[in-house]
């Protein structure tokens, strides 16, 4: 029985992994219908490579600073147990990785190729896995401290801050250092409008994530006697609540119908084992909402040239997840308990610190010494062409 339970575990978060693998294509078609056509071929290049990179650098470092596990021994002490701490590893560097991919959508259209590879290697080599550890595996007491001071842990179940807040808090920063894209704002005050190129792709990358986040948030329970369709119900209620608010605040705006399911879905995160539906449902609307008002003063006011909108749809949707977990987790609004208000706040801020500090450090210091961003005359022709030397819909084809 010892056995195939172990067997059972490895399995269960071997389907989670592949699934959340899979949202990494709904990134790529997601970022490919926001951008102009001359730099679809980049962002599907981009979000593959840098999963790649994710991976090496969490493998040989990331999971090391966060759980203290290494996987220098041989294959048959590391198949042990059906091999569950490699798949676990598996399934957590497709979070780690979700990083570069959230980083990826607010930088699109300028960034260089080559460093921002180097960025991924060292934010989830180093930096994602700092906060990682403290809230998912108790680094430095800080779990523990705040619950000896407000009477709970931080809760973050399946990642609204760990994950999304942290990547779209490191994003800012590397949006703010790159600068808007040229042409977007004219000295006279005018916007110069850069629709997406394909809403059927746009779509089609929504649904994926969507799809995928089921495994996202349900196998975050990691062996399956701590599976509960809870997570199930609450993920698809806050997907519903988004989807609507979002369509209603966006005025039918395709854009933002089809990223108000994704803002709920990464508001519920933390709090989609402890809520009662109807929780997570206004969890969800509440974040649509903050979705489209926010997406549209960065754009048209601050200036933000955030192109997907990642600060607002993960990092501030993923702020406001770890605080509603402390809201509508309580049993006074239905939720299962064991939650504090003021942990989930602090839990939240220091998230979003320790993202700051690492985006700013990090894009800042290769602005410095390499550049991070493509020249003025490569920006024009396209990263498609600058980068990868073809386009998404050559004009002409070799006729043999």
């Amino acid at each position: 029985m010892d056995n195939l339970k172990t067997g059972t575990d490895a399995l269960f978060i071997l389907l989670g992994a592949i699934m959340v693998l899979a949202m990494h294509a709904g990134f790529a078609f997601l970022e490919l219908g926001t951008v102009r056509k001359k730099n679809q071929v980049n962002a599907l290049v981009k979000i593959l490579v840098d999963f790649a990179v994710s991976t090496l650098a969490y493998f040989f470092i990331g999971y090391t600073i966060a759980y203290g596990v290494q996987f220098f021994s041989g294959a048959e002490t590391l198949a042990e147990k059906n091999g569950h701490e490699l798949v676990k590893f598996f399934f957590l560097a497709t979070f780690a990785a979700a990083i570069p991919a959230i980083i990826s959508g607010g930088i699109a259209e300028r960034s260089r190729f080559n460093p921002q590879l180097v960025a991924t290697f060292i934010l989830v080599g180093f930096v994602y896995p700092f906060f990682e550890g403290i809230v998912w595996n108790n680094r430095l007491g800080v779990q523990d401290w705040l619950a000896s001071v407000t009477g709970a842990p931080f809760h973050d179940f399946a990642g609204s801050v760990v994950v999304h807040a942290v990547g779209g808090w490191i994003a800012l920063p590397a949006v703010l250092l790159l600068g808007a894209r040229r042409g977007r704002y004219q000295k006279d005050g005018r916007i110069s409008a850069h629709p997406p190129s394909n809403i059927p792709f746009l779509a089609l990358g929504a649904w994926v994530l969507a799809v995928g986040w089921f495994g996202f948030n349900v196998m975050s329970a990691q062996t399956i006697d701590k599976i509960s369709g809870l997570v199930a119900i609450n993920s698809l209620m806050a997907m519903v609540g988004g989807t609507l608010a979002a369509w209603a605040a966006g005025r039918n705006d395709p854009g933002f119908s089809y990223n108000g399911p994704l803002a709920g879905l990464v508001a519920v995160c933390a709090g989609s084992d402890i809520m009662h539906p109807l929780g997570a449902l206004v969890t969800g609307a509440v974040a649509g909402v903050l979705f489209v008002h926010l997406f549209t003063l960065a754009q048209n006011k601050w200036h933000i040239d955030d192109v997907l909108g990642v600060w607002p749809l993960h990092g501030l949707c993923g702020a406001w997840g770890g605080i509603a977990a402390g809201i509508f987790g309580t049993r006074l609004l239905g939720g299962m308990g064991g939650v504090s208000l003021v942990s989930q706040v602090a839990g939240t801020l220091l998230g979003i610190v320790v993202a700051l500090i690492g985006g700013t450090v990090v894009y800042g210091a290769l602005k410095k010494l390499v550049g991070i961003r493509l020249d003025p005359e490569e920006e024009f022709n396209g990263a498609d062409l600058t980068l990868h030397r073809i386009s998404a819909t050559p004009e002409r084809e070799t006729n043999w």
